[in-house]
């Protein structure tokens, strides 16, 4: 079990993560492959103290070689499902689980759009990951949205363990049903199912962890970064404009602040 676990490997997470280290606490990030950042993207960032003229994955090198020093734990991978339980939180990601005793989100404002019915339907036929939930759908019909290089695989996962798989490579999607998934609407073809596997590169927050309060797309946070739900703190794009780095690494550290607070008391932070 980690003290902190922190979604997001981007200038907020890996301030975050620095910053938890030095208060002494143990910490992992997960992200996607930094080159998938939109950060990794700039050839030139002119307003970042200290650094001018610096290249986005020149920086992005400079936070993670920094946090690894720091001793946090630098883990690739998808987050698909973060589970509350017991005062501690279950994160899901690829094959694996991590338990902690606090999260804070640094997942960056991109997103994209949910499909008719998906939000309705999560967790009654819609699961973003195949892993977690196959078994689940074993010797049953399942529509695969494959938005990610590696939804192939899983999908591939899902025949293994006897699910009868149907891939679909449109965006043009919409989840039918009444109490569960009943079938998939795709191009205009009905496609009669018992659960759908929605694979994309990310999830939004409030789609991964159920109760949190969004605002304009964005996590509500207080002052000192905490969210609606107690001992999970947001920091960065998430939490809304300006989307500057210099902004995304002052919340990353206060973030980190509060949830050593919070793991130190072992009491929701006031």
């Amino acid at each position: 079990m980690f003290d902190i676990l922190i979604i997001g490997g981007g200038p907020a997470g890996l301030s975050a993560a620095i910053t938890a280290r030095q208060r002494g606490n143990s910490v992992a990030v997960i992200s996607n492959d930094g080159s998938k950042s939109p950060l990794f993207k700039a050839k030139e960032i002119g307003n970042y103290p200290g650094f001018p003229g610096i290249s986005g994955p020149e920086l992005l090198d400079k936070l993670y070689a920094h946090a690894k020093e720091a001793g946090a734990d630098l883990i690739t991978g998808r987050v698909s499902t973060i589970m509350p339980a017991d005062g501690e939180f279950h994160v899901g990601f690829e094959s694996e689980i991590l338990t902690a005793k606090s999260l804070i989100l640094a997942t960056g404002v991109a997103q994209s759009s949910v499909f008719p019915g998906e939000e309705e339907f999560l967790g009654r036929g819609v699961s973003y990951c195949a892993t977690c939930d196959g078994m689940l759908f074993r010797g049953k019909k399942v529509c695969v949205v494959c938005l990610t290089a590696e939804a192939v695989e899983e999908a591939g996962y899902l025949a293994s363990i006897g699910c009868e798989v149907v891939r679909l490579d449109t965006k043009n999607i919409r989840i039918n049903g009444d109490q569960r998934v009943a079938s998939v609407t795709a191009d205009g073809e009905d496609i009669e199912c018992d659960g759908v596997f929605v694979l994309r590169h990310a999830i939004a927050p409030n789609m991964l962890i159920p109760g949190l309060e969004m605002e304009d797309r964005h996590i509500r946070v207080d002052l000192c970064g905490e969210t609606s739900i107690h001992g999970v703190f947001a920091a960065g794009d998430n939490t809304g404009p300006p989307y500057q780095i210099a902004k995304a690494t002052g919340q990353g550290l206060v973030a980190a602040l509060s949830a050593s607070e919070y793991v130190g008391r072992g009491a929701p932070h006031s």
